[in-house]
């Protein structure tokens, strides 16, 4: 088996936690109030087209009631709410196989309008990867083996190098399908066990 050299991390709810519900709250009572709005416009269907560079002022034009249309738009300024949690311990543990010697890379399905948001919210991001490969940014969404190949032809790596982190089955089937080894993220502590059996950490 090839050696592992090279670990890729997903970034929304591996080490950032995304919560919706927070960009929508300052307008609506409470959270009940936001599942219902996400459900009537199909939120996350369209984030995804969003991550895959379709603009929002553009995906807003299929939402049919004005006042859902005007609410979805304030995503944009509400990104930052949304965000706001760093999931501490995975950050731990990527600076630890950081000393390790393992190069440290990025596969994220984002938004290209929302990343400079996520980059102003979370400095770190721009620096912790050696590259990052941001969907809205390549037109090209996780699973779509391109996205993994893209990785590894700017990080000069042979995808039976890299282990991907992503909180996504589909994500995680994907890069396996793409050559990569790869664990499904619940939690940092599930991470390191991981990380522990593989021997290394």
């Amino acid at each position: 088996m090839t050696a592992l050299t090279t670990i890729v991390f997903d970034i929304g709810n591996v080490l950032v936690r995304w919560d919706p519900h927070a960009a929508f709250l300052h307008a609506l009572p409470d959270r009940a109030a936001v599942d219902a709005f996400l459900a009537r416009i199909d939120f996350f269907s369209l984030n995804l087209r969003a991550d895959g560079g379709e603009t929002f002022a553009d995906l807003a034009r299929e939402i049919p009631d004005a006042d859902d249309r005007a609410l979805f738009l304030t995503y944009l300024e509400g990104h930052a709410a949304s965000i706001r949690e760093p999931i501490e311990g995975s950050w731990a543990l990527m600076d630890r196989l950081r000393a390790r010697g393992f190069a440290i890379h990025a596969i994220t399905n984002w938004s290209a309008q929302t990343w400079p948001i996520g980059l102003a919210t979370h400095p770190r991001l721009a620096k912790a990867f050696g590259v990052t490969v941001v969907s809205g940014q390549e037109g090209i969404i996780k699973p779509d083996p391109r996205i993994f190949a893209a990785l590894c032809q700017r990080a000069g790596v042979a995808p039976a190098e890299c282990l991907f982190i992503d909180d996504g089955p589909r994500n995680v089937a994907g890069a396996q399908a793409a050559g990569m080894q790869a664990h499904h993220f619940n939690t940092p502590q599930a991470l390191e066990a991981d990380l522990t059996e593989r021997g290394l950490l």
